[in-house]
C-alpha cells in the first residue's frame, strides 16, 4: 500500500484543471467545503493519486450538487455541509482504518441522483459482477429500465462530461414541469418518488402526472433493488449506502 505523500506529491495534479472546470461550467452547480482529513483517508484506501480526477476530486472536494441537488457527486464533505451530503467513504463502507485487502465489491459508487439513479465506476471484472463495460468504465443504474447501462467513458471524462451541460439531455425524459423546485427542497440523504414508478408504463408515459414524494434515498435505492430481483431475477447489487 502506497504511502499518502506518494499520493499526494505528485507532478502535475489535476486539481487546478479540474477547478478551471467547475468554475467554467454552466451547470448549477453547489460545491460542498471538504474535510482535509477525511479526504486524505479516502485518497488512502482508494490508492489513486492526485493526478487523477478521482483523487483530485476525493482530496480536495466535500461534493457536488449539480442543477439544484438532481445530481449528487460524492467526495469528502465536511460536518456541517449545507446539503447533508454523505461521504464517497461512507457510501461505499470504506474500512475505518486503511486496509490493503479490502476493494470496493463490484464497483466504486461515485454519485447518485434524485430518482435513486447510480453511476458507479466498475471493478476489476465486470462480467463477474453482471455488469456490462470494461473494468474502470463508469456505467448507470438506471431508475426506469431498472438495469446496468454502460456509459463509455472513465471518471475523469465522465466528471468533464457531467459539467459540460450534458445531463440536460441525458434526463430530458425523466424530468416533469417544476421539477427545480421540488427538488432544490431535499437534503442531500434524500431522494423523489414516483407513483406510479418510473419502470411502469404509466409512470414513463405520464411523468407529469406521477404522484411525488421525498424519501430516504436508502429506501430508494432499496425498493430498486428488491424491485429488479423479483421482475428479472437479477440483483443489480450494492447501489450505495446512504
Amino acid at each position: 500500500m502506497r504511502d499518502l505523500s506518494q499520493l499526494i506529491d505528485v507532478d502535475d495534479p489535476a486539481w487546478p484543471l479540474l477547478r478551471q472546470e467547475l468554475d467554467a461550467s454552466g451547470v448549477p452547480t453547489g460545491l460542498c467545503p471538504v474535510d482535509a482529513d477525511q479526504g486524505r483517508a479516502t485518497l488512502h484506501q482508494l490508492q489513486v493519486t492526485a493526478k487523477s480526477y478521482l483523487g483530485a476530486f476525493v482530496l480536495h472536494c466535500g461534493g457536488l450538487v449539480l442543477d439544484q441537488g438532481w445530481l449528487r457527486v460524492f467526495g469528502s464533505p465536511a460536518s456541517g455541509d449545507p446539503w447533508g451530503l454523505p461521504g464517497l467513504a461512507h457510501v461505499n463502507g470504506f474500512p475505518r482504518e486503511s486496509d490493503p485487502t479490502w476493494r470496493p465489491g463490484p464497483g466504486l459508487v461515485v454519485a447518485h441522483d434524485v430518482l435513486g439513479g447510480v453511476f458507479a465506476v466498475n471493478g476489476a471484472d465486470p462480467a463477474e459482477a453482471g455488469r456490462p463495460g470494461s473494468p474502470g468504465e463508469v456505467v448507470y443504474f438506471a431508475p426506469d429500465s431498472l438495469r446496468w447501462e454502460a456509459l463509455g467513458a472513465g471518471h475523469s471524462a465522465w466528471l468533464s462530461w457531467i459539467l459540460s451541460g450534458a445531463l440536460d439531455q441525458f434526463y430530458e425524459a425523466l424530468r416533469w414541469p417544476g421539477w427545480r423546485e421540488e427538488v432544490q427542497a431535499l437534503r442531500g440523504t434524500e431522494g423523489m418518488s414516483l407513483y406510479p414508478p418510473l419502470w411502469s408504463a404509466e409512470g414513463r408515459n405520464g411523468l407529469a402526472a406521477t404522484s411525488r414524494r421525498p424519501v430516504p434515498m436508502a429506501e430508494l435505492l432499496g425498493i430498486a433493488r428488491d424491485t429488479s430481483r423479483q421482475f428479472d431475477g437479477d440483483d443489480p447489487g450494492f447501489l450505495g449506502a446512504v
